[in-house]
């Protein structure tokens, strides 16, 4: 009786789609993909906000993501461009893009170069389109720029791009400049991811109480609860940081003069 190999095998002995030697090392090192979760509403002590990284080497391809019950913000903070697959369509994110993804659409990254991609969720109710907002476009129009002493403010997701909660863009501080007047919000919770020079930041809820101090740099964030006062500070080096809001959707500066003019002890919106 003829003696036959399992059907699985071939002839030359090797498996049909695996490696001859049956077996692939893998590590952190070599790891073209890799995602990191921030924060959650939970460790952060907010009521919507997530925040995570998503991290890419040249060639890296991510798997397919969804969020059935969030609206997610994505913000390209590196200068490698990603391409990204959303809702049907190939987009190509550049450095400082920022793209809306609606709950529940599946969405995957690919990058050629190094590339790090910032994103930010909250539960959503509602379905909207998705949004790409170009850096070139923004920067270039100055109703999508709040010019305030010492820094800049770009608003990269504004009320005019359908969403339920969200609300994003970048503040650029110059060096040795300090966020004032102090602000907070009755409706909204907020986070302030760093990408750019250092700096230091403060978290309150009055002067008396103020026991949050901390140095910032390029990758911490900062979540800031409802009512929460919140200013930052430049050092000696210019500073960027995207912020990002979760709740009622306006930016600050659009509901207070004071606030623009940098007057004021406190400015509560």
């Amino acid at each position: 009786m003829t003696e036959r190999s399992p059907s699985h095998v071939s002839a030359s002995g090797s498996r049909p789609g695996f490696l001859p030697s049956g077996g692939k090392k893998f590590s952190r090192a070599t790891c073209l993909y890799a995602y990191e979760e921030l924060f959650t509403p939970q460790s952060a002590g907010l009521e919507f906000l997530s925040c995570g990284l998503h991290s890419l080497r040249p060639e890296g391809r991510s798997p397919r993501w969804a969020h059935p019950r969030e609206e997610t913000l994505l913000f390209n903070a590196a200068e490698a461009s990603v391409s990204i697959q959303v809702s049907g369509r190939k987009l190509e994110m550049a450095h400082y893009d920022s793209l809306y993804v609606p709950r529940g659409q599946e969405y995957f990254l690919s990058a050629k170069g190094e590339a790090s991609l910032y994103e930010f969720r909250a539960p959503a109710e509602n379905d909207h389109p998705s949004h790409l907002s170009k850096w070139q476009e923004i920067s270039a129009s100055e109703k999508r720029i709040r010019r305030m002493k010492g820094k800049d403010v770009y608003i990269m997701f504004d009320v005019s791009e359908k969403a339920d909660r969200l609300v994003a863009g970048y503040t650029f501080f110059q060096a040795h400049q300090r966020g004032w007047p102090p602000h907070n919000h009755t409706d909204q919770e907020e986070v302030y991811l760093f990408i750019e020079g250092r700096g230091a930041m403060e978290v309150y809820y009055s002067e008396e109480e103020k026991t949050f101090v901390t140095s910032v740099e390029a990758g911490d964030a900062i979540a800031i609860p409802r009512l929460a006062f919140h200013p930052p500070f430049s050092q000696d080096q210019e500073m960027a940081f995207i912020w990002c809001i979760a709740g009622a959707r306006y930016w600050v500066g659009d509901r207070s003069e004071q606030f623009m003019r940098g007057e004021g002890q406190s400015v509560t919106t």
